[in-house]
């Protein structure tokens, strides 16, 4: 299915808001995918965001996927509109033990006033990619 984009400029939008997110920052979070449709955010496996067994933490897990999943929502909407999470459901369904990981969020159906999106993470080792989250949002 081909998305329509409302906003010739989203790619820059979208970019211009993820900067705008100091817990990306935080995280040092990277947004290298923006098209319509769907987005990537990578994220450095790091001391800092680790959680008692060395994993990344699931709550770092969810921030990326629902960002992920919200700035593919916002690619195809208008330049004047807001996209917020109404709701998400995330299974964990391995550890997320890699090098980095890779959030890769998708509009399943674009509606006028809610948009359902999905994301997969995946943790990344020895350039193998392992799922390790989904979400539906």
């Amino acid at each position: 299915m081909r998305l329509q984009t409302h906003d010739p400029e989203f790619a820059s939008r979208v970019r211009v808001s993820f900067a705008k997110q100091h817990a990306m920052a935080l995280i040092r979070a990277a947004l290298p995918v923006v098209e319509p449709g769907c987005t990537e955010i990578h994220v450095p496996h790091w001391e800092g965001i680790e959680q008692q067994h060395g994993f990344v933490h699931g709550g770092v897990v969810g921030m990326i996927a629902d960002s992920a999943a919200g700035y593919a929502a916002m690619t195809l909407v208008a330049a004047d509109v807001s996209v917020l999470t109404v709701e998400y459901k995330l299974n964990l369904v391995a550890p997320a033990d890699g090098d980095k990981l890779i959030a890769r969020g998708k509009v399943v159906r674009p509606g006028r006033t809610l948009i359902v999106t999905q994301a997969e993470v995946f943790a990344v080792k020895d350039g193998k990619e392992t799922l390790c989250a989904l979400m539906q949002q």
